[in-house]
């Protein structure tokens, strides 16, 4: 399994991830991501940002995030808890899908993993993350690869998510 940079021939592939996400979110009972984002149109965003990566696996495209750098709004304000760094710059994931064919397989920790690899490589010590509070999945993913719970944040529409942060060695 290799993680690389999404292209442009990727995004079928990508959009096709985020549907099977939303599904299996649905079927979990997990309101998330049923308005239809992400989409096609997020997964060449990402990309045209810098931002897409797909995980490969014998030349399927079986998983993507979104890998960024800088600053993202909805982190601006946390309640019922505090993020442990103050001013410093961080990296962040968003936009997770994981093919069901590769579930358990440790898909989504190898993109925190690589995560962590560029931020040391840009000398960034900080790494947020968050999630729906129903997302157990992804609660544990964030917990395994070494992020704490840190509080409440909301997201553009209002709706509340779990923030995770990590301090890198």
């Amino acid at each position: 399994m290799q993680i690389r940079r999404t292209t442009p021939a990727d995004l079928p592939a990508v959009a096709a991830l985020y549907d099977e996400a939303r599904a299996a979110l649905r079927a979990a009972g997990v309101n998330q991501w049923q308005d239809g984002y992400p989409d096609g149109a997020s997964a060449r965003a990402d990309m045209e940002k810098g931002a897409g990566f797909v995980l490969e696996d014998g030349g399927e495209v079986i998983a993507t995030a979104c890998l960024a750098f800088g600053r993202e709004p909805t982190y601006d304000v946390i309640e019922q808890g505090a993020w442990q760094a103050q001013g410093e710059p961080y990296g962040f994931l968003h936009r997770i899908a994981v093919s069901p064919r590769a579930k358990g397989k440790g898909a989504a920790g190898l993109f925190f993993e690589e995560l962590k690899r560029q931020a040391r490589e840009r000398g960034i010590r900080v790494l947020r993350g968050d999630t729906h509070r129903d997302n157990k999945a992804m609660q544990r993913v964030m917990a395994k690869s070494g992020l704490s719970y840190r509080g409440i944040i909301h997201i553009e529409d209002g709706t509340e998510r779990l923030a995770y942060e990590i301090i890198l060695p």
